[in-house]
C-alpha cells in the first residue's frame, strides 16, 4: 500500500464509522438512508480492494485509474464510472483526470 491509498483507506474506513453511525442514530428511515447505505456498500468495496490490493485498477479492463481521479472519488470502481462525475461534480473536471 503506497502513501495515497494509506490516506485513502484511513479516510475511508473513517466515512465508514461516521455514516454507520449516522444510520443507527436515524429514527426513522428516509430519501437519505438509501443513499447512505449504497455508500456504505461503495466504501466496504473500496477498502476490499485496499486490501486485495485491487486499489485504483479499472474493474472493467484492468487498467490503472489516473491517481487524481482516485483521489477525488476513491469509491471509483471503473473508467466507466468517470463519465458520470460531470454530472455530479459543481466545479468542471480536468480532463486529465479522465
Amino acid at each position: 500500500m503506497n502513501a495515497m491509498q494509506e490516506k485513502l483507506f484511513i479516510e475511508l474506513r473513517q466515512t465508514k464509522t461516521e455514516i454507520e453511525h449516522s444510520l443507527k442514530t436515524k429514527s426513522k428511515q428516509d430519501w437519505l438512508t438509501k443513499i447512505l447505505e449504497e455508500e456504505l456498500e461503495d466504501i466496504d468495496h473500496a477498502i476490499q480492494k485496499i486490501q486485495a490490493g485491487k486499489f485504483g485498477e479499472c474493474e472493467i479492463s484492468g487498467e490503472l485509474l489516473p491517481e487524481e481521479l482516485i483521489q477525488l472519488m476513491p469509491t471509483i470502481r471503473s473508467k466507466k464510472d468517470s463519465d458520470l462525475l460531470d454530472q455530479y461534480c459543481k466545479i468542471p473536471i480536468p480532463s486529465s483526470f479522465l
